[in-house]
């Protein structure tokens, strides 16, 4: 999420990873699971979909509002934070799932989760399908990093509670190589998440659309699950990145892109901006030409990977971020100890010293998958039902 431990430093040592992924497979974690387990159907998350943080700061929490604004711009589902840790958020609820659902949206429920009680984060994740969520949204990040024994109690209780087959996806870190110690195997493994949502937030990451969509890819193709991209509508983007990333994501063959989310979707006024269709085929899917993307069209074209002076950047004070007054530290149903965490949960790497690092990674092995290099239209089929393309 945004600015939640997003990180792109140098890549940790392994060694308390690998050690912890043999004590998970000693465990024989999910041995238990059927090949079923992969097949679920994943249409409330196909076409566009726009994540929720606090429900009260998007047009006010207004259902009607929200409906009208999401119909207008073709968006199916609405992704809605639901428990932060063991602590569950009230804005969640069967009575605004019921109503978002009779306006003919689809629903599905976010959780942010940190590894340290992995029974009580499933438990409410559990909850939130019971209050009628239609998949749910595992956000994982920093706090999780060689926790692999966790992750597997996590997922088996979760898969205990809400059966094998129910579609479960995770929002993670977005270049894989970058976490050696993130338990992807475990999240994305066997009984896990059935499909992936990398948050590809190239403001963040400070290098252009093209470059995080071919580092992505590359990196995250190896767990044969169906990649939804998570893209960023806060922090300034430029209007030609916005169609790019959704040109793009046809180009690269996604079933559904995402955005964060629906409050800086509005103060950005990115609305009208995310709703002319693009379908594979058309005219709104870019090419590419080696390395670098350029949207077609007679406006401006924006080069994958260029420099973007002059585009400001949320502010910060010391390493955490500033509260936007549209993100205020509070929502009813949590915790302090919740806001807490929230708060804290604003560290951003320099963009900078993040593109220099990740220049030098591809130049030495971006193209090392033998899935085609994350080369568009390459990657593994996998077991998962996926259905028409709908418009992103």
């Amino acid at each position: 999420m945004q600015g939640e431990h997003l990180s792109f430093g140098r890549p940790r040592k392994a060694t308390t990873a690998v050690s912890s992924l043999l004590v998970a497979l000693a465990l024989g974690a999910f041995a238990w699971l059927s090949p079923a387990a992969a097949r679920a159907s994943l249409t409330p998350i196909h076409g566009r979909s726009m994540w929720i943080w606090y429900l009260n700061r998007s047009d006010g929490g207004s259902v009607p509002a929200i409906l009208s604004r999401a119909r207008a711009a073709g968006v199916a589902t609405l992704i809605i934070k639901s428990s932060d840790g063991g602590n569950y958020w009230s804005q969640f609820s069967s009575s605004l799932v019921r109503e978002l659902r009779a306006g003919g949206l689809q629903v599905c429920a976010w959780q942010y989760v940190y590894g340290t009680d992995p029974v009580a984060e499933a438990d409410m994740g559990a909850r939130a399908a019971r209050a009628g969520a239609q998949c749910l949204i595992i956000d994982a990040e920093a706090e999780y990093e060689g926790r692999y024994a966790s992750a597997a109690a996590y997922l088996r209780e979760l898969r205990r509670l809400v059966g094998r087959d129910y579609p479960v996806g995770l929002a993670s870190f977005p270049y894989v190589d970058y976490h050696p110690a993130f338990p992807y195997s475990v999240f994305l493994g066997p009984g896990g998440a059935q499909f992936d949502m990398p948050q590809m937030y190239w403001v963040e990451i400070g290098r252009g659309v093209g470059t995080v969509f071919r580092h992505t890819y590359t990196d995250n193709r190896i767990y044969r699950r169906p990649i939804f991209p998570l893209g960023q509508t806060y922090g300034s983007p430029l209007t030609g990145e916005i169609g790019l990333f959704r040109g793009l994501a046809v180009r690269y063959g996604s079933p559904g892109i995402s955005w964060w989310d629906y409050a800086w979707t509005s103060a950005e006024s990115f609305w009208p901006r995310a709703q002319r269709p693009l379908h594979a085929g058309g005219g709104g899917a870019p090419r590419l030409s080696g390395p670098r993307a350029r949207l077609q069209g007679g406006r401006r074209a924006v080069v994958a990977g260029a420099s973007r002076p002059g585009v400001p950047r949320p502010a910060h004070h010391g390493s955490v971020r500033v509260a936007d007054p549209r993100h205020p530290a509070g929502v009813p149903g949590a915790s302090s100890s919740a806001r807490d965490r929230e708060r804290r949960r604003g560290d951003v790497a320099s963009a900078p010293a993040a593109g220099s690092r990740l220049h030098a990674l591809e130049r030495v092995g971006v193209q090392r998958r033998a899935e085609g290099g994350g080369a568009p239209g390459g990657g593994f089929r996998t077991g998962v039902r996926v259905a028409a393309r709908a418009p992103l």
